[in-house]
């Protein structure tokens, strides 16, 4: 492997098309302003580097790269390039990774718009991101122990897992298909809307109308604060442990809860039972609510 280290570069596709090359403690950084820097490479390794400079890392194939700052002039970064692995990196510029697979994310700060489009095959741990349109369209993702802060999250995923994240968000999940989120925190406004096949265990779920339209919806004891107007029109299986403010016109299934502010019974073809099931009597027969 080709060793390159303490130079800077500010040319166009400076090491385009390299096989097999390691470049250590370089900045991607000057007048010249180039762009490209590592298109068409292959087996490219970049340790403790700076980029200033757009699109990278494109049509790769075989990416490590750890201890990078990608500034927020440094857009675009990853796209097009597969078997990458990402750790202890500042990746802040727009659009930083799309149309990429097999992904290893890991110790990242990732402030980047539109982060994450269409990739397939990602693994996210320890990380903070911040985003807007985060991973929409993304297939087959793994995510443990991620912070997230931003808006539009994961809309139209396929085949997810959560584990130990706590997300902060609007309108997460919405079009979701096949996700599993585990022992984490969800705060936003209007979760999961027309989701399918999510499932939720053991999580903190936060802020008002969550869970509208969807299908095969699993809640499996959850807790849920400051939610209200939910689950409206969705086929949903739930086990609540805290009180809801309120729900509206489940479509069908059964949701068991300790305690519900309001039960809004406007629609006929809203069937969905709503049964109270105090905390200490669970094991018991659960009354049917009456509070309409």
């Amino acid at each position: 492997m080709k060793v390159i280290e303490n130079q800077t570069f500010d040319m166009e596709r400076a090491f385009y098309g390299s096989n097999g090359v390691l470049v250590r403690n370089c900045s991607f950084d000057g007048p010249a302003d180039g762009e490209s820097a590592f298109k068409e490479g292959k087996d490219v390794v970049a340790e403790h580097c700076f980029f200033n400079l757009r699109y990278p890392f494109w049509h790769d194939h075989g990416l490590k790269i750890t201890d990078l700052e990608m500034t927020e002039l440094c857009r675009a970064a990853l796209w097009y390039s597969d078997n990458v692995e990402i750790t202890d990196s500042k990746m802040h510029g727009i659009k930083a990774l799309r149309e990429c697979s097999n992904v290893h994310i890991r110790n990242c700060d990732i402030i980047s718009p539109e982060f994450g489009w269409s990739v397939q095959g990602i693994h996210m741990e320890d990380t903070k991101a911040a985003s807007e349109y985060f991973m929409m369209r993304s297939k087959d993702l793994t995510f443990r122990g991620v912070t997230f802060k931003g808006k539009y999250s994961f809309q139209y995923i396929e085949n997810a897992t959560f584990e130990n994240c706590a997300f902060d968000t609007k309108d997460a999940f919405w079009h979701g298909k096949n996700i599993t989120v585990k022992n984490s925190v969800v705060k936003g406004e209007y979760l999961a809307w027309y989701s399918e096949g999510l499932t939720l265990i053991g999580c903190r779920i936060i802020g008002t109308q969550p869970f509208c339209y969807c299908k095969n919806l699993k809640l499996i004891d959850c807790e849920m604060i400051d939610t209200d107007l939910a689950f409206e029109k969705s086929e949903v299986e739930a086990v609540i442990t805290t009180k809801v403010e309120s729900i509206k016109n489940p479509l069908s299934g059964r949701i068991e809860v300790p305690e519900v502010g309001e039960l809004i019974r406007d629609d006929e073809n809203a069937k969905g039972e709503v049964l109270i099931c105090g905390q200490k009597n669970r094991d018991d027969a659960c009354k049917k609510c009456n509070c309409a």
